[in-house]
């Protein structure tokens, strides 16, 4: 298929895929650089609207994705809120301990395991999402500017 599509193509199909890192520097920049590039360019070049949609696609999949994750860890996050408040976690008046020099965890008094493993899966899967981002961004970008045709995994069709 390289043999068929200009270099302006690929370099074009190339640059969309590797605009979506511009969201590290502009917020929703892997949203606006590479639909603003699309829409430019989607009526005259059949293989840069299918990389267009396939990395809009995948962004929008994504930005799904990370919601629902976040939905998931907010229950989590009101349920150990009100025990901020109560006065037992940041107040000044149990500093007085620390002039004993006796390190121990009182098991009572430790709430933290309540929440962290949840949390923390949360964490991690937020940060494989962020490493599926990149990966593939990079993938995308390599094959379309050798002329292929790319497709993200775990990419839900919005744009079609």
């Amino acid at each position: 298929m390289s043999t068929t599509l200009s270099k302006y193509e690929r370099n074009l199909s190339a640059t969309i895929h590797a605009s979506t890192f511009s969201k590290y520097f502009v917020p929703f920049g892997n949203f606006i650089f590479p639909l603003i590039l699309w829409m430019a360019n989607k009526n005259q070049n059949e293989f840069v609207d299918y990389n267009g949609k396939q990395a809009l696609n995948f962004q929008i999949s994504l930005l799904l994705y990370t919601l629902c994750i976040g939905i998931i860890g907010v229950p989590f996050f009101i349920g150990f809120f009100p025990d901020i408040f109560d006065g037992n976690y940041w107040s000044l008046n149990q500093l007085d301990h620390l002039n004993d020099f006796s390190f121990r965890i009182d098991g009572d008094n430790f709430h933290f395991g309540s929440w962290i493993w949840p949390v923390g899966i949360v964490g991690l899967l937020k940060f494989a999402l962020t490493i599926i981002n990149v990966v593939y961004s990079i993938l995308a970008t390599i094959r379309t500017n050798e002329g292929e045709r790319f497709e993200y995994p775990l990419t839900i069709k919005f744009i079609k």
